[in-house]
This record gives C-alpha cells, sequence and structure tokens, in this order.
C-alpha cells in the first residue's frame, strides 16, 4: 500500500500523508475504508508511531479520514477525482516515464500548465 523513500528529502511523515491521499483521490482506498491503526502502520513501515499519527492528523484535518475510537480510521466520502482527470494523470504518468522524466521534472510541467491556465 504505501512505500517510503529512504533517500528522499521528503519526511517519512509527508511521503505517508501523500500516499494515503493519492490513494484516496483515486478511488483505491474507498470510502468508509478502515485503515491500519498508527501502531501497525508503523509497524509494517518501521517508523515511529508519531510518523503515522502526523500523517493522519494532517489527513484528518482537511477531512480525508475520520478517527473514531470503535470504529477506528476510516476514509471519508466525497474525495475521489472525477475518473477522466485520474485516465489523463494515467496517461501523462506513462508518457513521462517514456520520456524518461523525473517525477520532479513531470510535476514542474504540470504545474507550467496550471499556472498558465489560471496566470499565477
Amino acid at each position: 500500500m504505501i512505500t517510503l523513500d529512504p533517500a528522499s528529502p521528503t519526511s517519512p511523515a509527508e511521503q505517508i500523508r501523500s500516499q494515503l491521499e493519492a490513494l484516496i483521490r483515486t478511488g483505491q482506498l474507498a470510502e468508509d475504508t478502515r485503515l491500519p491503526t498508527v501502531r501497525q502502520l508503523a509497524a509494517d513501515l518501521r517508523v515511529a508511531a508519531g510518523t503515522v499519527a502526523k500523517a493522519y492528523k494532517e489527513l484528518e484535518s482537511v477531512g480525508l479520514i475520520r478517527t473514531g475510537r470503535a470504529a477506528g480510521t476510516r476514509v471519508n466520502s466525497g474525495f475521489v477525482t472525477a475518473s477522466p482527470v485520474l485516465n489523463a494523470a494515467q496517461v501523462f504518468t506513462r508518457l513521462a516515464i517514456d520520456a524518461g522524466l523525473s517525477l520532479d521534472e513531470a510535476q514542474g510541467i504540470v504545474a507550467t500548465g496550471w499556472n498558465s491556465h489560471y496566470g499565477n
């Protein structure tokens, strides 16, 4: 489900948060799916429980997940990205990989397109 890159300049908590967000927004984690406990995910990823707790807290603060004592941590509804956008992203990803682009370069292209559309 989640993999951490120890060589990445991105903190483990941010890697966890961003990967879970992507899984939720792409529908790979359906609404009401129960997430592993903080301790379980921390053990699986071999990180401190506080690292996972930080990622969960950030996801909860934007409404992607909810935490309840008996129910555990679950995915909230209403956050799946429209499938045409996901399909386009998958096509773009394949093209970028085939062109030999790094993730940073591909993200830069998306940011340039976004900024040219919105004038930022």
